[in-house]
């Protein structure tokens, strides 16, 4: 089992889960009750373990190749194709009891999130902007608690998507920094190595700049009042922190910038959520 929760990286859980949390606070203006939220909390567990899985899969011959990922368990051997299959199949029939559970809404937009969660694991095969496809992969978390919840598709969270897909884009840049080099030897799409380090720290940038506008206008799409606000400019605190800690010529603070800082931007804005709510 460790092995397992090794290969889907649980920790990273807490870039999306928090956001998805979000969503269902707002959505049900409160608590939405144990039953919703344990079927969320199943929905986007098994997703996202579903979609880790099929990227290992997918990668399997890269990260063979790629001295920062070569101990992964599927290369190690530490866990079976096999297994890794029959891993993703479980995964993706939990996601998909799950959301029929909830609602018919969010059974019948399943099959959707899914095309999502595992395509963009082929897309920095054929396009440099790879890094939007994954962010777009956590930020329908937030609809999909929303939808969830309410049974129902409307424009509110759609803004938390869009917060949620350009701040991952943006962190997902930085982190794509380390395998410049071996990217462009093997094919690999990025925008690092579209164009080069300087100008994709600068796009980066741009994206968490983004994202931050798009966290404020759900704000007020949702009619949050001052903790929200004021969440707002705790996540901008740390992207600035975060943008500090990476330069072109010094890589050596990536992992405190896509771990540490990314975790609390997540779970620190949950923070200040929940006081909104329940005031």
């Amino acid at each position: 089992m460790v092995a397992f929760l090794r290969m889907v990286k649980v920790e990273h859980s807490l870039f999306a889960l928090p956001f998805a949390m979000v969503g269902m606070i707002y959505a049900a203006d409160g608590f939405p009750g144990w039953r919703v939220f344990l079927l969320i909390l199943v929905a986007m567990v098994s997703a996202r373990s579903a979609a880790m899985a099929f990227n290992r899969l997918v990668d399997h011959r890269l990260d063979a190749l790629n001295p920062r990922t070569n101990k992964r368990e599927l290369v190690t051997g530490g866990i079976s194709r096999h297994k890794a299959w029959l891993f993703f199949g479980v995964s993706v029939g939990l996601f998909l009891l799950a959301a029929a559970l909830l609602n018919p809404l969010s059974f019948a937009l399943a099959p959707v999130a899914l095309v999502v969660l595992l395509g963009y694991s082929y897309t920095k095969r054929f396009t440099s902007f790879c890094h939007l496809f994954v962010g777009l992969s956590l930020g329908i978390a937030p609809v999909g608690a929303w939808v969830a919840v309410r049974g129902t598709l409307d424009i509110a969270p759609f803004w938390w998507l869009v917060a949620v897909t350009f701040w991952t884009a943006g962190f997902d840049i930085l982190y794509a920094l380390q395998d410049e080099e071996f990217d462009r030897s093997h094919g690999v799409h990025s925008l690092v190595v579209l164009l080069g380090r300087r100008w994709a720290i600068a796009v980066s940038r741009a994206f968490h700049a983004f994202a931050v506008v798009a966290l404020a206008v759900a704000g007020r799409e949702v009619g949050a009042g001052i903790p929200y606000l004021l969440g707002v400019f705790f996540v901008l605190g740390l992207l600035i922190v975060e943008q500090s800690l990476v330069a072109p010529n010094d890589l050596s603070r990536i992992d405190a910038a896509f771990f540490a800082v990314n975790g609390w931007v997540s779970v620190g804005f949950l923070v200040f959520a929940l006081v909104d709510v329940a005031l």
